[in-house]
């Protein structure tokens, strides 16, 4: 079989591959559709602060059963599934807890393991996802990044009735500006510096759209939400300026969470942090209870995948499509591999 490796920065490889074996516990699948993040992005660019080299890649994806082991139950050949994509120890703290998506020991599938960018992949039964018959392909690669989305809306707690700011209309804010709005938030605003991906995120649902490259953040939250602004703000740029927005203009004593990662070190003004009591928190990746909750929004209609989908490409051009990405870097949203093609 094709195994795609990322063996530098901006260096991708094919190679051959035996099929894998399972154990008695693993099921083997068939991959079809990949999705590339940001995150990959960063890895391409050799920018990803915990990936070394060599790689394979791909963590966003969907799949089809081919073969499940002895003792397997719950899954059977030719099902739709996807891939929670993490590796724990289950013994340090967070896992002896329930949380380990903050594994002492956490290795991603893509980024310090190996990801699933072959055409098939053995896996343990426990980390796969069965999705709907009636669900794309397309649809479940967007599974992991919209339960990125569900599990930073529920790290604030109860939204319902409260105003959510969104900085940054990449997939992600767009995702989780949805997600907020369909965990009942009374109105939820969405920033970039992109009128297409601002376009996009008025496509997917999104109530206030506003360009910061043309308005101030603090006036735009002002104009939409009224006097007391946001109750909530996402920052899901990851860099200097949004976060620095945020925390100038959020309203004192409310919540700040940090979704995107920072492809360097902040520089951000913890003095007004500190003087106006701001609640500064993050979040990290997903548990299953946000898979769920995923996949049960998309069949409900409460979130929408395909707006988002820009490019597909097949399988060996890999590399072309990151140039793409970088050639297209305001009007692109997500791009698939199409990993039987």
């Amino acid at each position: 079989m094709l195994q795609q490796v990322m063996t530098a920065p901006g260096e991708i490889e094919f190679r051959e591959v035996p099929v894998p074996e399972i154990t008695d516990k693993q099921v083997l699948v068939k991959i079809m559709n990949i999705g590339i993040c940001g995150s990959d992005i960063h890895v391409y660019h050799g920018k990803h602060p915990f990936t070394s080299y060599p790689v394979t890649q791909g963590h966003e994806l969907s799949a089809q059963v081919v073969k499940v082991g002895a003792a397997v139950t719950g899954l059977e050949p030719g099902q739709k599934v996807t891939i929670q994509p993490q590796v724990v120890c289950g013994e340090c703290y967070p896992c002896r807890h329930g949380k380990y998506n903050l594994c002492e020991n956490l290795k991603v599938m893509g980024f310090q393991t190996t990801g699933t960018a072959s055409e098939y992949f053995a896996v343990d039964a426990a980390k796969v996802t069965p999705l709907p018959d009636s669900m794309s392909y397309e649809e479940g690669a967007m599974i992991e990044p919209l339960a990125v989305a569900v599990h930073a809306i529920r790290q604030a707690g109860d939204v319902a009735g409260k105003k959510i700011a969104v900085l940054g209309a990449g997939p992600i804010g767009i995702l989780v500006a949805q997600v907020a709005r369909a965990r009942g938030a009374e109105a939820v605003m969405i920033t970039d510096i992109s009128d297409v991906r601002l376009a996009k995120a008025k496509e997917c649902g999104v109530t206030f759209t506003e360009n910061t490259r043309n308005v101030d953040f603090g006036e735009a939250m002002v104009r939409n939400f009224g006097p007391d602004k946001a109750d909530v703000i996402y920052d899901c740029a990851g860099n200097n300026t949004t976060m620095g927005q945020a925390i100038q203009h959020a309203r004192k004593g409310s919540t700040i969470i940090l979704v995107a990662v920072f492809a360097g070190m902040a520089q951000v003004d913890l003095a007004v942090l500190n003087d106006h009591e701001l609640d500064l928190n993050t979040t990290m990746m997903y548990r299953n209870e946000d898979y769920v909750d995923a996949i049960q929004m998309v069949q409900d209609g409460l979130v929408h995948l395909k707006p988002l989908i820009s490019k597909k490409f097949p399988f060996r051009e890999y590399k072309q499509a990151y140039e793409y990405i970088d050639a297209n870097r305001e009007t692109t949203m997500k791009v698939i591999i199409d990993v039987q093609k």
